[in-house]
């Protein structure tokens, strides 16, 4: 499991709604983001006369925040407008890119799940040979980047992309395990 703090600081702007959704009563200024951190998906207020724009990276910690003026909440993958989904993998591919380092820790130092399952067997497209391999190398020595994991290990699918399909299950809640986002946010029925 990744190590991260509880909070969000940061974001990046998967869709920004000027009008609102269509189906809201109330008609004010949205945007739809994801967590740099922990990969939350979020519902917030820009401020007024705030431009955001997509793919922009965004203050939304406590504090003053430049554009944002309030969170409106958690949202799950499936109440995300089809423009912020379409997004999303860029936006997975920046974040991924720019934590590097801690994928590769975690590629380094994942351990079992339970007696049978392995966390890299949890990654779309690796199975047991594929994670006997990255044991194996790992032991040998830690990897340094996604370009050293995919030349020790031959025939591994990119790297980047194994990340983005496991959190993309995870924001769905296909899985049992949750190993790069919390769990998602399931709205209660009322």
């Amino acid at each position: 499991m990744l190590q991260r703090p509880s909070m969000e600081e940061h974001g990046i702007v998967l869709d920004s709604m000027p009008y609102g959704k269509s189906a809201d009563a109330r008609k004010e200024p949205l945007a739809q983001l994801i967590g740099i951190d922990n990969f939350t998906l979020l519902e917030v207020v820009p401020k007024p006369g705030a431009q955001l724009s997509v793919g922009e990276k965004v203050f939304i910690g406590k504090g003053d925040r430049d554009k944002i003026d309030h969170i409106r909440g958690r949202v799950s993958y499936f109440e995300l407008t089809s423009a912020a989904k379409a997004e999303l993998e860029r936006a997975l591919r920046t974040i991924i890119d720019s934590r590097e380092a801690e994928f590769i820790a975690f590629f380094n130092k994942c351990g079992p799940v339970t007696i049978r399952l392995h966390q890299l067997e949890l990654l779309p497209g690796v199975g047991k040979k594929h994670m006997l391999d990255i044991l194996a190398q790992r032991e040998k020595k830690p990897f340094e980047s996604f370009k050293d994991l995919s030349t020790r290990v031959t025939l591994l699918p990119d790297p980047h992309k194994l990340i983005v399909e496991r959190i993309l299950e995870e924001l769905k809640g296909e899985s049992k395990y949750y190993i790069m986002t919390r769990p998602p946010y399931q709205p209660r029925p009322y």
